[in-house]
């Protein structure tokens, strides 16, 4: 069991942190400020998680106060250029906020591996997905993925992953980070479609001062950030044009020029990205770039969905409960052979995060020994749903299990009706302020119900 320290100011996203941390089998203590985490002798810690921005002292002012102790630094991506300042400073990592559970428990993980596995000892670490190993499953397709990641890693080539959502795609970036020469360099991993697409170019490439109105200070891009080791680009297809064309000259000059500077950067990296979207079928509609895409595609590894593993539900089912039973102090709680039946016939659009979503719910509400059906909340099975067409938009509520909750559903009602009128008019960024949610809120859930974005025709910049 692993021993994290908390350095955050606000109280509420501390209790926060630690309760998700907790819930995963570590140990967490608490510091509001630098003065109070070194009272607590940081040294005698595995990891060491601060906010940037502390009452006092930085919290970059723990990252040589804590050594050898892993520092991973929370910034918000209006702090970017000092999160990569705290890397080139000895930060382990960093992450965003507001963070991703998963993405920051991946974090955590990765850290804590890195650093059992420079001690010489065993790691003892817990993935988001409940397990002790970062992919289940012995299936002939996922025998097909661990042959190209054991095959590409060392190759050093572009790697694109492609799969639906909750397929593990980053699971998959990072092991073949890990196999790879790189592993002891930095892997930054981008979501493209969490970025506002006008921040988007400045984060990946960096600015000069006064490049535009806003920019006050030069900025380093994680482009940048990551030389030297790996860039992970998830859903990349929701770059914007701009963005592939400068990613593109990543790829084929090593070279990238700063948002506002005349100068270039030579940069070593190694990229890989992801998509669920098909990339040469956007290309064709200007959507994404088709020099890009062959850039992109020297190894292709196809991720299949969990309908498409019968082999393997069952038994990822068993160590997702049983982590999940460890983690609410349920020990001893089964699958009934029914609920076993339900899992393996189950469509599972959402994938593994979706079954682990599942069985967290069943562990929380079975009374007995035994989850039954019931308890695991899901609809009965039925095919995937297709995308609704803008002429039709209620149907996808229509196919929507019967919770009993109508006012969910109208409020998903509303979402599809308000995106599908409004998005030839309105950029990602204006829908999401419309509907008060953040893009990558809005970029999820057109996922989860299916409606296709539409981009507008850019403007050509000469």
């Amino acid at each position: 069991m692993s021993r994290i320290l908390i350095v955050e100011d606000e109280a509420i996203i501390r209790s926060a942190l630690k309760r998700l941390l907790e819930r995963h089998d570590h140990r967490v203590s608490e510091a509001g400020s630098v003065a109070e985490a070194l009272a607590l002798e940081p040294r005698g810690f595995d990891l060491v998680i601060s906010d940037l921005r502390l009452p006092g002292e930085p919290g970059t002012e723990l990252i040589a106060r804590a050594a050898p102790v892993p520092v991973l630094i929370m910034t918000s991506y209006a702090s970017m250029r000092s999160a990569v300042e705290a890397l080139k400073l000895g930060a382990v990592d960093y992450v965003a906020k507001p963070f991703d559970h998963d993405e920051l428990l991946e974090t955590v993980a990765r850290v804590l591996h890195r650093q059992a596995s420079q001690q010489g000892e065993p790691p003892d670490i817990a993935e988001p997905g409940g397990t002790r190993q970062p992919m289940i499953g012995n299936c002939p397709a996922m025998q097909v993925v661990y042959t190209r990641i054991r095959k590409a890693a060392p190759a050093d080539v572009t790697v694109l992953i492609q799969g639906e959502s909750g397929t593990g795609k980053e699971l998959v970036a990072r092991a073949l980070h890990q196999q790879s020469r790189r592993a002891q360099a930095p892997l930054i991993c981008v979501n493209c479609a969490a970025i506002p697409e006008t921040l988007i170019e400045s984060e990946l490439f960096g600015h000069e001062k006064g490049a535009f109105t806003g920019a006050s200070a030069a900025r380093t891009g994680l482009v940048e950030a990551a030389d030297g080791g790996t860039l992970f680009l998830d859903e990349i297809g929701e770059l914007p044009l701009d963005a592939q064309a400068r990613l593109l000259r990543v790829l084929q000059e090593g070279e990238i020029r700063k948002i506002g500077s005349v100068e270039t950067r030579h940069v070593d990296v190694r990229l890989i990205a992801a998509t669920h979207r098909d990339l040469q079928s956007l290309s064709k509609t200007g959507e994404f770039r088709l020099d890009l895409y062959y850039r992109l595609n020297v190894m292709q590894i196809d991720l299949p969905a969990l309908r498409e593993r019968e082999d393997d539900i069952l038994e990822i089912a068993d160590v997702l409960l049983d982590k999940a039973c460890r983690r609410h102090e349920r020990d001893g709680l089964r699958l009934s052979r029914a609920a076993r039946r339900t899992i393996r016939d189950y469509p599972w659009p959402g994938n593994v995060r979706e079954l682990e979503n599942a069985l967290e719910r069943g562990v929380i509400l079975a009374e007995g020994h035994l989850i039954h059906p019931d308890d695991l909340g899901l609809a009965p099975a039925t095919p995937l749903p297709s995308k609704p067409s803008p002429s039709a938009p209620a149907l996808a509520g229509q196919a929507e299990p019967d919770t009993g909750d109508e006012e969910d559903l109208s409020l998903e009602d509303y979402f599809q009706h308000f995106v599908l009128e409004h998005q030839d008019q309105m950029s990602e960024t204006e829908l999401a302020q419309k509907l008060g949610i953040s893009r990558k809120c809005l970029w999820e859930r057109r996922q989860r119900l299916g409606i296709p974005r539409k981009k507008s025709p850019r403007r050509s910049t000469g």
